[in-house]
């Protein structure tokens, strides 16, 4: 049976390679790669109707932007800060929950950490990361 809809609880983001993959603490929205891609314009003399025409140009594997409750202990936090000071392409999964049967794998740059304390609210942090190469969306058939 297909399920149609699911809750996001339980969806992880993690830093680094498959073997030791460190999930981020504490996150309450993570955002999928907005992919894109460029166009090129072929349009001619001969061209119908007076419409241009495109072909596919380069993709783009946009960027994953989250957000959470800061922690300084939480060990994947602490990942992606020293990603970005060290200015190193990291792994990355999006991980859904199990009975989805999907995650997002991709390569990605922290080109973004920062906190913020407001009067009545928790201390929260977010990052930005850009996708290196391809994003790739890994389904696996559930029971």
């Amino acid at each position: 049976m297909i399920k149609l809809t699911q809750r996001a609880l339980g969806t992880k983001l993690k830093i680094g390679d498959a073997a030791s993959a460190v999930p981020i603490g504490f996150l309450t929205s993570i955002s999928s790669p907005s992919m894109s891609q460029e166009t090129i314009d072929v349009t001619t003399l001969d061209s119908d109707g007076e419409y241009r025409e495109f072909i596919g140009g380069f993709k783009d594997g946009g960027e994953v932007s989250a957000s959470g409750f800061f922690n300084p202990d939480d060990p994947g936090q602490a990942a992606v800060y020293d990603a970005l000071e060290n200015s190193t392409t990291e792994d990355f999964t999006i991980e859904f929950p199990a009975e989805m049967g999907a995650k997002w794998i991709f390569k990605g740059v922290v080109t973004a950490y920062q906190t913020s304390a407001e009067l009545e609210d928790a201390i929260s942090f977010e990052i930005t990361i850009k996708v290196s190469g391809k994003p790739v969306l890994e389904i696996t058939p559930t029971p």
